[in-house]
This record gives structure tokens, C-alpha cells and sequence, in this order.
């Protein structure tokens, strides 16, 4: 046989296996969505969910299970679609969060991790009306996450967006904001205006638009909503006061702000401190940093122990700074985010000692705003109490950090030489340690962490809102 044979033998064998894995790909879209619509049942791929709607997308997951999985192999599709075709099976599972790549690379018996849960007492989630006040980068972002998965009747329920009244043409703005964005590209997914209705259609489901000056003058019910859970995503009320208001209009249960709170507002990072979230009607999310570096802190101090440290982020700049030299009332910015490293202050380290008492009052804390629109970068310097064997241990310490499934949806890790901020635009991870810039000098360490400080930082915002809405789901495994 000939070079050329050889080749067009080789270029046959891999497109006909490529064609086998998108046949799987199509047989698995269509049960992972009626294990979601059916049962509420979650499929993830060491925690990444699987893209019901693109092919392409599975696949591309699967590919990148080499990083995860132990034997350094990726998972084969037919080994997924096998597992969730036993999933689809079993009738009796509802309300649940199956990972089939943790138990694909720990070599789990599905059967033996459901007989580990009490499938029995399975709690079925009602849905929960929910709505966002306010409509920036924050706003936008949680609508795009929770209107691009696959409709369902349980769940977080967008119901309303709340924006100050605006002139005529409003809601077609507001539509081609949500369609469009400079960061992250076109909306997969269909956006009409009703404008009779007042509206927005959002692949297939109806948001009401509500005008309002202030939080306490809305009647939610008059709009078909009840008991929701208003999302505060504005940023102009800041403590118990001000957010309160949302909770004298009729129709709201609790309220969540997306940015640091003051006073005795709890702020919480999911997967850190959302233990400490009882009963409490307003709780704060914390900021973009905080919760793209505690995590991370919280494993090292963990395993090591932090005797003190700084914490340095290099931010993207936002909103609240000017695109040109104006005035400002904050130091330094009002000059040029365009065309300046800007020094500014952060609470971001205080931040993590709300969230991590163990390390109140050892963190110090400064930002550099530099001419980026999205992805940040925190740097951890940190003094431990226990020196790590080496740099190299350390590195793999924080790598089986980023694939277990305590961690798995919060840390992620690279090893990449080539890596950059853009490359971890969308990245729904809430913190990306960064392997080739980590330094180690005796007990001395320094870590990089990449975030992407609009979606990995929403990502968090939705589990600490499905929490609070009173929505929960049974991890497999567990």
C-alpha cells in the first residue's frame, strides 16, 4: 500500500469514527433532556454540564477529559451515553446531579453510587419564581445562563427584570444588549420583544420588563409573581436598609446582592461559608475576587496552613470608570480605563476573612485596573506555615484540588505555556490556577489565579440563588 493509501486509509478510519461518536452524541442529547425535563436530573462531566443542544460541544468535553481523568485517557463517549442510558432507566431518580465523569474515572458502579443515596425520600423541586433588578454586564450574564439551558417547570424561574423607566424603544435595546455582547458573542438562543405585553421572549419564555424608581413601590403579584427571589444586581443599595426595600413590595421573599454588603449582611461565597446561610431573607454574594480567590485559599490553608499574605489582583476595567479623562470621586479613576494601569484599592482580602474567619486580618489587598474589558488575574503571596516538598507538589496538590468533585465547578487548573486572559473568556469556573507562573521559595509561595470576573463570578451567584430559593439536588456521587 501506498503513502497516499496509508494516508486515505487513516483520514477514512478517523472520520468514520468521528461520524460513530456524533451518532452517540445525537442518541445522548436527546435522554440527558428528558432526564432534565422529566426528572430534574442533571448530567455533568466532572462538572461541566453536557451542552444538550451541540454536538460538537459534547464532544470537545469528552476530548478534555485526558486533563481529568487519572489514566490520562479520555473518556469515551460510548462509555457516557452507556451510563445515562441506566440514568434513564431508573424511574425513581429525581431532583439529582449525576456526575458520570467521577464515576467513569473512579471506575464507580452506577448502581452502587444510587444505592448509596435514598433515592426514596427524593425531594421534587418546585419552581421558583425569580427575578433580576438591574440589567448591566451581571444582569445580562445570569439571563444568559439561565435561559440557555433547556426549559424546564422547576427550578430558578426568571419571571421579571427590573430597570429605571426609560424612553421610548427601550425594550429593543434592551433586547440587542442581551443579543449581543462585545465579550461574549452572540446569544445562542432567540430574542423577541412583545412589546403589548411588555416583555422580552427569550428562547420561548416570556420576561416581563418592569419600570420602577424604587424596589418598594413594585406589586410583583400583579404580574403573575410570588415569593420571589429578587437578584440585585445594581449595586446602589449596599446594606440592610437599602435592600430591605426590596422586600416591602408585595411579592418578594428574599433578595440577593451581587456585590460585597455592609453591616451584619452575611457575605458568602458558595462552597466556602454557604453553610452559614439559614433562614436569612437578604444575603450578599460577595464580590468577583473574593470569589475567585477563596476557594483557592481555602484548600492551601487546609493543607498547609496561611501565616499571612497579599493579594494582588490585576482587574479589567469596568463601568464605574471613565473611557476618557473626567471627573470622578474616587482617587485615580477618573482617568482613561482605555489607556491606563490604574492603582486602585480593593476589599477583597478583608472580603475573604468574612467568608474564611481563619483568615481575618492576615491578607492584605490591592487591584491594578489595566485596559482589558473581561478576565482577571489575582496573585497570591502568601507565606505558609508548612513549607510544600516542592514546586512541582504543590502544583499537583492544587491540580487533584481542581479534579475532585468538591471542587471540580468552583477550580480549575493549567499547565498551559501558551495561555492567556482571553482564553478564558466564558470560562464558568469561578478561579484557574495557573500552573507554569507558581513560585515556591522555602515556605514562600506565589499563585496565580485567571478568573473571568463576569461568568465564573455569575456561575456562583446561581448555585448561592438556587440555595436560596430553597432548591437542592442529590449528588451522585456522593
Amino acid at each position: 500500500m501506498s503513502n497516499a493509501d496509508t494516508l486515505r486509509q487513516l483520514h477514512q478510519d478517523h472520520l468514520s469514527n468521528y461520524n460513530n461518536q456524533e451518532q452517540n452524541a445525537i442518541e445522548l442529547m436527546g435522554l440527558l433532556n428528558k432526564l432534565y425535563n422529566e426528572q430534574d436530573v442533571q448530567v455533568t462531566l466532572f462538572g461541566d454540564t453536557l451542552n444538550t443542544t451541540s454536538t460538537g460541544q459534547i464532544l470537545a468535553l469528552h476530548q478534555k477529559t485526558a486533563l481529568r481523568n487519572q489514566s490520562a485517557q479520555a473518556i469515551d463517549i460510548a462509555e457516557t451515553l452507556a451510563m445515562v442510558k441506566a440514568l434513564a432507566a431508573n424511574d425513581s431518580l429525581q431532583s439529582a446531579q449525576v456526575d458520570v465523569g467521577q464515576l467513569i474515572a473512579n471506575d464507580s458502579d452506577l448502581q452502587t453510587a444510587l444505592q448509596a443515596v435514598n433515592t426514596d425520600n427524593n425531594t421534587v423541586n418546585a419552581a421558583a419564581d425569580t427575578v433580576l433588578y438591574g440589567f448591566g454586564r451581571i444582569g445580562r450574564i445570569l439571563t444568559r445562563l439561565l435561559l440557555s439551558q433547556a426549559s424546564s417547570a422547576k427550578g430558578l424561574q426568571l419571571k421579571a427584570i427590573v430597570v429605571r423607566p426609560a424612553a421610548a424603544g427601550d425594550l429593543a435595546k434592551r433586547a440587542s444588549l442581551l443579543e449581543r455582547d462585545s465579550i461574549h458573542g452572540s446569544f445562542a438562543g432567540g430574542v423577541v420583544v412583545d412589546e403589548q405585553n411588555n416583555g422580552l421572549i427569550i428562547n420561548g419564555r416570556f420576561v416581563q420588563v418592569i419600570y420602577a424608581n424604587d424596589p418598594s413601590d413594585i406589586d410583583y403579584t400583579a404580574y403573575g409573581i410570588n415569593d420571589a427571589l429578587v437578584i440585585d444586581n445594581t449595586g446602589i443599595w449596599k446594606d440592610e436598609a437599602g435592600l430591605s426595600k426590596h422586600l416591602q413590595s408585595t411579592g418578594v421573599k428574599k433578595v440577593l446582592l451581587t456585590a460585597p454588603a455592609g453591616g451584619d449582611i452575611k457575605n458568602v461565597v458558595y462552597n466556602v461559608n454557604n453553610n452559614t446561610v439559614g433562614e436569612d431573607t437578604i444575603v450578599s454574594a460577595a464580590s468577583c475576587t473574593t470569589n475567585a480567590i477563596t476557594p483557592t485559599l481555602k484548600v492551601l490553608n487546609d493543607e498547609y496552613g496561611i501565616e499571612n499574605g497579599h493579594v494582588e489582583t490585576i482587574h479589567s476595567f469596568t463601568n464605574d470608570q471613565n473611557l476618557i479623562d473626567n471627573y470622578h470621586k474616587a482617587d485615580r479613576r477618573g482617568r482613561s480605563a482605555v489607556l491606563n494601569m490604574v492603582i486602585t484599592s480593593t476589599g477583597a482580602a478583608k472580603a475573604v476573612g468574612k467568608a474564611l474567619p481563619e483568615l481575618s486580618g492576615k491578607l492584605t489587598g490591592n487591584a491594578i485596573r489595566v485596559p482589558t474589558p473581561n478576565v482577571s488575574l489575582a496573585i497570591l503571596n502568601l507565606n505558609l506555615k508548612t513549607a510544600p516538598k516542592s514546586v512541582e507538589a504543590l502544583n499537583e496538590f492544587l491540580r487533584n484540588i481542581s479534579n475532585s468533585s468538591t471542587w471540580q465547578t468552583q477550580i480549575a487548573y493549567t499547565d498551559s505555556t501558551e495561555a492567556v486572559s482571553t482564553d478564558f473568556v466564558g470560562d464558568t469556573h469561578v478561579g484557574i490556577v495557573d500552573a507554569q507562573a507558581t513560585i515556591l521559595t522555602d515556605n514562600h509561595a506565589i499563585v496565580y489565579i485567571w478568573y473571568d470576573n463576569e461568568v465564573g463570578y455569575s456561575t456562583q451567584v446561581l448555585r448561592l440563588a438556587t440555595q436560596m430559593a430553597g432548591i437542592s439536588y442529590t449528588q451522585i456521587p456522593a
